[in-house]
């Protein structure tokens, strides 16, 4: 059976699988045993070379899998020394794993590393929830000087499972061997940085109880927004693949929105409309084409415009210009699915309230797309909890605020007022470009206007975001970006 690769274990529901599997009659040190063996193999397959491996073993699991891969790497006459963080403390399988090592076990503090050395990192894995001991810090940055390789059992130690948040110092580790599913700090930053490759190995877990506990979080891929995504039958036309509408600024500041308007129309809306102050009417006009454009200066104009045209969803902030006239306009469009963005959130950091209150006494589905310091405006009291991680306060945004909150970066997480959480992983570090923002709410755009909920019209226009910068290639831009959209979307064929 193929692994799900969507799929991903917060540090308590892998804790939570491995106590229903033992209460199924799967013992833990047959799970243990294979833990070992598999990282032990992913050893000797990426690190033939190594001079010496150098097995570092905590006092939890995570250390009794080291034990286990050491005796497994010694049996195929591997050079393999065994050190110890917390040998008094071992417990349960772990002590067991221990006492059945045939190798000599010195604590950590006795081992100098080399740059030709292995170093097999089981000391603490994904469960840490406290900054490191200061030996154990020590040690890392011997590591990190000597250039050893490294292999991190689970997650690399200083690495938190859930937030993907570095405490304190961490191994950089080239691979990084884990157990049946993912956790969230392997995509989030800056975890993501230091885990090298990630294999996940199946252990023997039963995939049911794998599927009943990984709940509360995923991977962003057309699995998670598929069923949603609109398709383009045989007599379709251009009305019913829905009209977006998309709000610009002033003269000199037409061309984020569009971007914003062009992505929308390659995303598939049937329609788009810029709506532009007068006098910018001839430069949009100029310089889009199968876009169209309307003269609008006010809230009046706006009510009209509503009134008169069949407008299925819009987009508004890509350099619209922050301040009342934006307020203004939003009390009328919020009769409508919104995407919010850019100066559209900044125009509200005085009073983010007034905002989600305008919504939810509308009732309109709306997608906020934050970046950091844009969120930080919006909810400033969840931007200084240093206690909170992406996942946190990306679901706590969505609750207050009624919105799918695109909590964007390079580990851009996708989180619906009802709980539903997605992170992405697909983005190539060249999408960090200027414009890129605009295009991603046109995309959305879009797919509100072609009727996807807004949950999984905005985990849809991320996930097709990256694909294209894939599909653009370093050195693009966001003009190449919009114009990659449609090879990005052949890779939802057969959608």
């Amino acid at each position: 059976m193929l692994r799900d690769e969507t799929i991903l274990f917060t540090t308590e529901e892998a804790a939570a699988a491995d106590a229903d599997s033992v209460g199924r009659g799967i013992e833990i040190a047959a799970l243990m045993e294979r833990a070992g063996y598999a990282v032990a193999a992913s050893a000797l397959r990426h690190f033939p070379e190594a001079r010496k491996i150098a097995v570092l073993c905590g006092p939890g699991n995570n250390g009794g899998d080291g034990y286990v891969a050491a005796k497994v790497l010694a049996s195929h006459g591997c050079n393999v020394a065994v050190f110890s963080w917390g040998r008094s403390s071992v417990e349960g399988a772990a002590r067991d794993a221990r006492e059945r090592c045939p190798l000599p076990i010195e604590p950590i503090s006795a081992y100098a590393p080399e740059r030709d050395d292995l170093v097999i990192d089981a000391l603490f894995g994904a469960g840490l929830t406290r900054p490191l001991p200061e030996p154990v810090q020590t040690l890392i940055e011997a590591v990190k000087l000597a250039d050893a390789s490294v292999l991190a059992v689970d997650l690399p130690t200083g690495i938190c499972g859930n937030q993907g948040r570095m405490r304190g110092a961490a191994f950089d580790a080239d691979v990084t061997v884990t157990f049946e599913a993912r956790k969230p700090g392997h995509l989030l930053m800056p975890g993501r940085a230091f885990c090298g490759t990630v294999e996940v190995a199946s252990i023997g877990m039963p995939r049911r109880i794998v599927e009943q506990h990984a709940r509360s979080v995923s991977v962003n891929n057309p699995k998670a927004w598929q069923i949603e995504y609109p398709l383009i039958e045989a007599n379709t036309h251009k009305y019913r693949r829905g009209h977006l509408a998309v709000f610009s600024g002033g003269r000199s500041h037409t061309g984020a929105a569009r971007l914003a308007a062009a992505a929308g129309l390659h995303a598939g809306a049937g329609l788009v409309t810029v709506g532009v102050p007068p006098d910018a009417l001839d430069v949009a006009a100029a310089s889009l084409t199968a876009v169209m454009v309307r003269s609008v200066s006010s809230r009046l104009d706006v009510e009209q415009w509503l009134s008169e045209a069949k407008i299925h969803a819009c987009v508004i902030g890509p350099g619209f210009g922050v301040g009342e006239t934006i307020r203004d306009y939003i009390e009328v469009l919020a009769a409508k699915p919104c995407v919010i963005d850019a100066d559209a959130i900044t125009s509200f950091s005085s009073n983010p309230g007034q905002l989600f209150a305008t919504f939810k006494n509308i009732g309109s589905p709306y997608i906020l797309t934050p970046h950091e310091g844009e969120f930080a405006r919006l909810f400033p009291d969840l931007a200084r909890n240093d206690s909170l991680g992406k996942i946190e306060r990306a679901r706590l945004a969505a609750a207050r605020s009624g919105a799918v909150v695109i909590d964007k970066g390079p580990d851009t997480v996708i989180a619906a007022p009802d709980g539903r959480c997605l992170i992405n992983e697909n983005a190539p570090p060249w999408l960090a470009t200027a414009g890129s923002g605009d295009v991603l709410a046109g995309i959305a755009g879009a797919h509100l206007a072609q009727g996807m909920p807004a949950y999984e019209a905005a985990a849809a226009a991320v996930w097709l975001h990256a694909q294209a910068a894939q599909h653009a290639k370093r050195g693009m831009t966001a003009e190449d970006l919009v114009t990659a959209i449609p090879s990005a979307l052949e890779s939802l064929n057969p959608l």
